[in-house]
């Protein structure tokens, strides 16, 4: 649920200013951080694309108005002080402008959280189901099938394991979670539905 403008504290830093962090929506990564006024929020919200105020040049940026790489949102949510957002979007290519995903390159990897952007790719391959893709071809022969080589790559990993091969291990268990992501998408679950079992097992 978006916050409603007027629940949110512009005023607590003395310039009408509130910071915003940006994640990506299917890696989880943070990929920035900038500030918003209200007029830059609501610009946000009515058009679906991140909307800073920039500090430099006094004025709205639409973060990609000039090279393309927008932010769509996909939510929006506060702090539990009101002066913070932390808005979750699917950006339209780099985000910093060195060409990174994100401005804190070094830290995480830029390929942390990868296993859930390969989820929604997986996700949108079962929505338009390409000819040319391996992905649809899974899909089209079933679950049955599609839990053979979930259990086909299982078997392959633990001979990497006991074998103590760790290229060959990384290398099995990168088909075997792939395929599993499949398995998933192809019973309606995802990784969230694995998340919030192990969570509850960790209560």
């Amino acid at each position: 649920m978006t916050p409603d403008i007027d629940k949110l504290n512009f005023e607590k830093n003395g310039d009408g200013l509130l910071p915003v962090i940006i994640q990506d929506d299917r890696t989880l990564q943070v990929l920035m951080l900038g500030y918003m006024n209200r007029e830059a929020y609501e610009k946000s919200r009515a058009e679906g694309l991140v909307t800073f105020y920039s500090r430099t040049k006094q004025r709205l940026w639409t973060k990609g108005e000039t090279s393309g790489n927008t932010l769509a949102i996909r939510s929006i949510a506060m702090d539990c002080d009101a002066d913070t957002l932390l808005i979750r979007v699917v950006p339209a290519g780099p985000v910093c402008h060195t060409g990174h995903s994100g401005c804190f390159s070094d830290s995480p990897r830029e390929t942390e959280g990868f296993i859930r952007y390969l989820q929604a790719v997986i996700r949108q391959r079962h929505r338009d189901m390409p000819a040319t893709s391996y992905t649809t071809k899974l899909f089209q022969r079933g679950v049955n099938k599609i839990a053979q080589k979930v259990g086909e790559e299982a078997v392959e990993t633990v001979i990497e394991a006991v074998a103590q091969n760790k290229p060959d291990l990384v290398y099995e268990a990168s088909d075997l979670v792939y395929h599993l992501l499949v398995l998933l998408e192809a019973n309606g679950l995802s990784l969230a539905d694995l998340e919030q079992e192990l969570a509850k097992r960790h209560k």
